[in-house]
């Protein structure tokens, strides 16, 4: 069943493969708690208040996890968007021979 062209099937195609390699290293570098990325933690932002710093970095290191937690989903779904444009740019290929 067809139901995109080839050039939107193709852009799909190039977009999940962009996002799947961005998310996936991005996830990589939550999990491995990369500095760079402290800004986008959740929970740290300047009104937050901690009393020890051990609460901090039991904080930052939940912060890191479901961050690279949530990019790992975020890359599984573009792996389905992978799935249907591939499977869409090969129908219409394949309809587009037959012509």
């Amino acid at each position: 069943m067809r139901f995109c062209g080839p050039k939107l099937s193709l852009c799909g195609l190039v977009v999940s493969v962009w996002g799947i390699l961005q998310l996936v290293l991005m996830g990589i570098f939550y999990f491995q708690r990369s500095v760079a990325l402290a800004e986008d933690l959740p929970g740290l932002g300047e009104n937050a208040k901690f009393n020890t710093t051990k609460s901090f970095y039991n904080r930052a290191d939940l912060g890191y996890t479901q961050n690279a937690y949530n990019c790992w989903i975020a890359a599984c779904l573009y792996i389905l968007t992978l799935l249907v444009s591939g499977h869409q740019f090969y129908v219409n290929s394949r309809s587009s021979l037959s012509v």
